[in-house]
């Protein structure tokens, strides 16, 4: 009963992570992410892919309830970085296929 329930947390968090990953616009988020290497604002990444705050804010959101990635908020800023733990755990090598 405990492992089933174990595996249906897993299995849901890999449906979180799947569909965030589903869209193209939330894959160039994380290519941009990844190519960055570091932390940077949802303004930076709303300019360079050229969508709205309001766009960004829900594929950031459903980035992060997916553990893609991590947001730290400071005073009014929102930063942004990879979560390469999600990705080594549940998405193998997916940095191999560019």
């Amino acid at each position: 009963m405990i492992q089933q329930s174990i595996n249906e947390q897993k299995n849901n968090t890999r449906v979180k992570i799947f569909k965030a990953l589903a869209d193209p616009i939330r894959l160039q988020i994380i290519w941009y992410l990844n190519y960055v290497n570091r932390e940077i604002t949802c303004g930076e990444i709303d300019k360079v892919l050229n969508i709205s705050k309001s766009a960004g804010s829900y594929h950031f959101k459903i980035l992060r309830e997916a553990e893609l990635t991590i947001t730290r908020k400071s005073s009014r800023e929102k930063y942004v970085t990879l979560n390469y733990t999600t990705f080594d755990k549940y998405v193998i090598d997916f940095w191999n296929y560019s």
